[in-house]
């Protein structure tokens, strides 16, 4: 006998609870291996993740993506230099979209100006 599509979605339903619960499992069982290397090495933030996590700083910039040339060889993107700062660490070049800060930052009264480098 054919299974009706409610049959079917309540067995998904089922079975994804199942898969929940399985994965928070391992979860736990993950995390408690991971802290106990972290206490038996004695490793910090940034070991674990590099400079500026855990610090309420920014994260560095991410390495630019490649892109390829007419010959099919893959050039790194250049970036520009950073124009406008906020003083906690987040930069904008001024090319591109408005970050949020920086809008934030224009909204609560400041100017482009304010926020210039240098």
């Amino acid at each position: 006998m054919a299974k009706s599509l409610k049959q079917v979605l309540s067995q998904i339903e089922k079975l994804q609870k199942e898969a929940d619960a399985l994965r928070a499992k391992e979860i736990s069982g993950v995390v408690a291996r991971i802290r106990e290397a972290i206490d038996h090495y004695g490793l910090t933030p940034e070991e674990l993740f590099g400079p500026g996590v855990g610090t309420g700083r920014a994260r560095p910039p991410r390495a630019a993506p490649a892109r390829k040339t007419r010959g099919g060889a893959k050039t790194a993107r250049a970036h520009g230099a950073p124009k406008y700062h906020d003083g906690n660490g987040r930069t904008w070049t001024g090319v591109g979209k408005r970050p949020t800060w920086f809008k934030d930052a224009l909204a609560a009264g400041k100017t482009a100006e304010d926020l210039l480098i240098g």
